[in-house]
């Protein structure tokens, strides 16, 4: 009798465990990263994308990883070998891309840490398989086709799990994380703007909170 296939999230990255909602965060100020780290840890979430649109990113990972170490910190907004290179050596522990490109994905396969290519349709997510990748970020969610798009690829692709982020928010978050093919999301709205320019650190405890209870059963 044929067996059935492994459930997609079993053996996944670290990062992809530790929290339902990935807080996705773009530093104008890296100074404020730690305070930001323990905010969200005091919150139940442990794991945290800094993207690297701006010069501050790195600065923000590098203190996190130096200063708050019980924090698994990535890199979101990796667009190439040499951004992935630097989120490494900045002590990022994962780097998430927003696509996925040839050179990028074979770098991938021999960088120190976990990669996370995206993709958006059945076309990329077979190029990211032919390079060894089962876990991918489905980007941007909301246009790309949702949580309607994620059943169609439940359908051919049976073991790839999925961290949806793009157009994510406490509203639609439930929809996805009920997926079978959806480890977790990633979304910005765990650390809002206007709460990060006033420090308002229990605002963003209270919506770490929040995130965490969007999804009480373990990672499948």
């Amino acid at each position: 009798m044929p067996q059935n296939p492994p459930a997609p999230s079993a053996g996944a990255p670290k990062f992809l465990t530790l929290s339902p909602v990935i807080p996705v965060v773009t530093l104008a100020d890296a100074a404020l990263a730690c305070d930001l780290a323990q905010a969200l840890l005091a919150g139940g979430v442990a794991v945290i994308e800094v993207t690297l649109r701006n010069a501050q990113g790195l600065k923000a990972i590098a203190a996190i990883a130096r200063q708050v170490p019980q924090m698994l910190v990535g890199a979101g907004t990796v667009l190439n070998g040499e951004d992935l290179r630097a989120a490494a050596d900045a002590g990022a522990r994962f780097a998430a891309s927003p696509g996925a490109t040839a050179q990028l994905l074979a770098a991938g396969q021999k960088a120190p840490i976990a990669y996370l290519p995206a993709v958006s349709d059945p076309s990329e997510v077979m190029c990211a398989l032919e390079h060894g990748y089962r876990y991918l970020k489905f980007f941007p969610a909301s246009v790309a086709g949702g949580t309607d798009m994620l059943r169609v690829l439940a359908g051919p692709f049976p073991n790839i799990s999925f961290c949806a982020t793009g157009g994510i928010s406490p509203q639609n978050a439930g929809c996805y994380l009920q997926l079978p093919n959806v480890c977790c999301v990633g979304g910005s709205w765990l650390a809002p703007a206007d709460a990060l320019a006033r420090r308002d650190w229990a605002r963003i405890q209270s919506l770490a909170a929040a995130a965490v209870a969007l999804r009480s059963v373990p990672v499948r």
